[in-house]
């Protein structure tokens, strides 16, 4: 596969010659663009070759080169847990859904129940606006098929790769659970926000806490499934109403940790990628963006867009996604 940043006119002259694309970039250039196999979605943060930035001109693309069949299609907030029947033998899904939407809320909760959802990877991410726009811009989706823009429901690109080839799905997360294993959180109920918790046992006000015990809310907190971290990232700590708000839904019952502190940002991410990201699909999340300050740093071989969440099979926060394209073993 291949990662550009290119203009409308390029990226237009690509899509007419049947190439299959995923397409980040500003609401109006990509209204601009000629129905064909892709699918879009809205953010104007990304890290490039130079490194972090926002660009308001230029389109990144990832073109697909090994592919045998590909669908795009729309699904509405009631049809997502429809996503796995469009699943092509031996392929993998790409997916787009609008930050602050309904169906992100739905997919976060509810995703993971889903008819054979991990029956092959699925990639993808929360389109956004530029900060300075929250509230005033719709985060968008954009289907090629019909070349129509949705700021509600999902946006599928269905790809089916020839025989000799595989899709491999990861993530890389730099946080890891705190040192300390006497201090845990777990949560009563599933959810994006959260009243009480209960720290080692006790149930306190959650808000509260994090207020008289400093607790840096940059760090997400860290649940350990089986291996593999997954960040909760804290959203806001209103001490007036009690309400503590997340970026992804706690789930309730796993034990939590909050992530050990960092050094810096671009560091850690290209420690922890070393030589790979180079040829490969990635997405990245603004919470790394802003709080790594990575405008104008890079992270490691990868590029892509800056986003409101990832997509790695369920929603994540403060990580990147990252799928390969590679031989078989066959092969």
């Amino acid at each position: 596969m291949k990662n550009e940043m290119l203009s409308v006119a390029d990226v237009s002259a690509r899509i007419n010659d049947g190439a299959t694309m995923v397409i980040a970039g500003a609401e109006e250039l990509l209204r601009q663009l000629p129905k064909g196999k892709w699918i879009g979605g809205t953010t104007v943060y990304f890290v490039t070759d130079q490194g972090g930035a926002v660009v308001r001109d230029k389109l990144f693309c990832t073109t697909f080169d090994r592919v045998a069949e590909t669908d795009m299609r729309y699904v509405d907030v009631d049809a997502l847990p429809t996503i796995a029947e469009g699943y092509k033998p031996n392929g993998f899904t790409m997916i787009m859904i609008p930050a602050f939407s309904v169906a992100h809320s739905n997919f976060a909760v509810e995703g993971q129940t889903y008819d054979n959802l991990f029956n092959q990877p699925l990639a993808g991410w929360i389109t956004g606006v530029h900060l300075d726009d929250l509230g005033r811009k719709a985060p968008m989706i954009f289907d090629g098929a019909t070349g129509q823009g949705h700021d509600e429901g999902a946006v599928l690109l269905h790809v089916g790769l020839p025989a000799d080839a595989k899709a491999d799905l990861d993530i890389l997360n730099i946080f890891a659970q705190g040192d300390r294993e006497d201090l845990t959180f777990r949560f009563k109920k599933d959810g994006f926000v959260a009243s009480t918790v209960e720290v080692n046992g006790e149930e306190v006000d959650f808000a509260t806490y994090i207020e008289e015990n400093q607790i840096d809310t940059r760090l997400p907190l860290v649940a350990n499934y089986s291996g593999a971290m997954v960040n909760v990232s804290i959203q806001s700590v209103d001490t007036v109403s009690g309400q503590v708000k997340f970026y992804a839904p706690v789930v309730a019952g796993v034990e939590y940790r909050m992530a050990n502190a960092l050094g810096s940002y671009a560091q850690a991410f290209a420690e922890g990628a070393g030589n790979t990201g180079e040829g490969q699909y990635s997405c990245n999340c603004i919470l790394n963006y802003l709080y790594g300050e990575l405008e104008g740093q890079r992270t490691g071989n990868f590029t892509g867009p800056v986003t409101f969440g990832e997509i790695a099979y369920i929603l994540l926060n403060q990580t990147l996604v990252r799928m390969d394209i590679s031989d078989t073993d066959a092969a």
